[in-house]
């Protein structure tokens, strides 16, 4: 068996291997560096989106506490009005359907207010029982 030939062709095979090793690593590369570049921009983006979050949240704060100054602030005013607490209450007693006798016994507004309010109180219903809502 002749080997003289053996030598060139094992020779060229292991060039043209050694080609196609080299473009698939420059191929890869090239994929890797896409690969980190697209992680740098999601990295920025949820960068951006957590800044944001972070904002939003601490805006929501601001507007909770006030809110709850709000809401401490209307309960000290109802609770400094002892009237408004009565009226309030007999709105409710109305809704409830009480009569007049009900809103002075239990509420401690007087007769005329009482029946004001039982007035007040048919007239709105009527209206929305007409579809009328005022």
């Amino acid at each position: 068996m002749n080997s003289d030939w053996f030598i060139p062709l094992f020779s060229v095979s292991i060039l043209v291997i050694g080609l196609v090793c080299l473009g698939l690593f420059i191929r890869l590369r090239k994929y890797v560096q896409q690969q980190k570049a697209l992680i740098n921009v999601l990295r920025n983006e949820l960068q951006a989106m957590t800044n944001s979050a972070i904002g939003m949240g601490r805006r929501l704060q601001d507007v909770e506490k006030k809110l709850n100054v709000t809401v401490s602030k209307q309960q000290e005013m109802e609770n400094r009005d002892p009237d408004s607490l009565a009226y309030n209450q007999a709105a409710r007693l109305m809704q409830m359907g009480a009569n007049v006798d009900d809103l002075v016994r239990d509420c401690g507004i007087g007769r005329p207010e009482a029946e004001l309010m039982a007035l007040l109180h048919r007239e709105l219903h009527a209206d929305r029982a007409l579809g009328r809502d005022n």
